[in-house]
């Protein structure tokens, strides 16, 4: 008997569809919009697949390939992230500051505001993204960054890469962390155990812990457990209370809040 093929992130969500497609996985406030987006399962993996059917036939990502991504914690970026995984390539946190910085880099993704730096370092191919709360795109732009709010909805809803993601393929590059596509989903894996997240917890997740704890805390560790996540960007602390009661949070992630329980914290006895 053949052995089991190494779990890569792209079967994470596959995993947690075929649990459960219809619940919410992962819902996005942004409260200096007034915004709020929740995607189920099966619409978060129409928008990977959109991501990753974009990346590979318009701009050849696949098994080898850097992806940098210059964009904050937002839902638009969890598609994007399972997206570049989904094709086997490697995600590369960047600072655009020369053209030295983008070496070896295939494509590049950032929200608008970042997008005249990266034309200035002599970025490569470029997509932009407004991050707008219904994924409309680019207002006011007018440089060479194509825009990925248009360009993704022309592609197809389900997703097969042209070669075989390898598990022990790079996958995430960031500082001096490097782990493979299928090292990344046994972190993950360990992490939630550690932070002892339980399948179908509600997580809620405030912006700077989620970026001081990196995509693999915040979205796939979740992910792994069978979680769904509530993440907010620019709340006030006053209102974190209220937000969990409303979207039934069971945990929090970098939060304290009486009565609920945080990760990686030892139960009072």
């Amino acid at each position: 008997m053949a052995p089991a093929r190494h779990a890569v992130p792209a079967d994470l969500l596959v995993d947690a569809v075929r649990r459960d497609a219809a619940s919410p996985r992962l819902t996005h406030y942004d409260d200096a919009t007034g915004e709020r987006t929740e995607l189920s399962g099966a619409t978060l993996a129409n928008w990977v697949a959109k991501s990753a059917n974009l990346f590979q036939d318009e701009f050849d990502i696949g098994p080898g390939s850097r992806v940098a991504v210059a964009l904050p914690v937002h839902w638009q970026t969890a598609a994007v992230l399972l997206g570049i995984w989904s094709c086997g390539a490697a995600v590369v946190d960047t600072v655009p500051e020369d053209e030295t910085s983008l070496a070896g880099i295939d494509l590049v993704l950032a929200e608008q505001g970042r997008l005249d730096a990266l034309s200035d370092a002599g970025a490569p191919d470029v997509l932009g993204l407004s991050l707008h709360p219904l994924g409309l795109g680019m207002v006011g732009y007018t440089g060479e960054a194509r825009d990925f709010a248009l360009e993704v909805r022309a592609h197809g809803d389900h997703f097969a890469p042209h070669e075989q993601v390898d598990p022990d393929a790079p996958g995430l590059q960031v500082g001096g962390l490097e782990l493979s596509l299928g090292g990344l989903v046994d972190t993950a894996r360990a992490l939630a155990d550690r932070l002892g997240v339980r399948a179908a917890d509600r997580l809620l997740v405030g912006e700077r812990a989620a970026t001081e704890a990196g995509p693999v805390t915040w979205l796939l560790a979740p992910l792994a457990a069978g979680a769904s996540v509530v993440l907010c960007r620019h709340a006030a602390s006053g209102q974190l209370k209220h937000r969990a009661g409303t979207e039934k949070v069971t945990a929090t992630l970098g939060l304290e809040l009486d009565g609920i329980r945080e990760l990686g914290r030892p139960a009072a006895s």
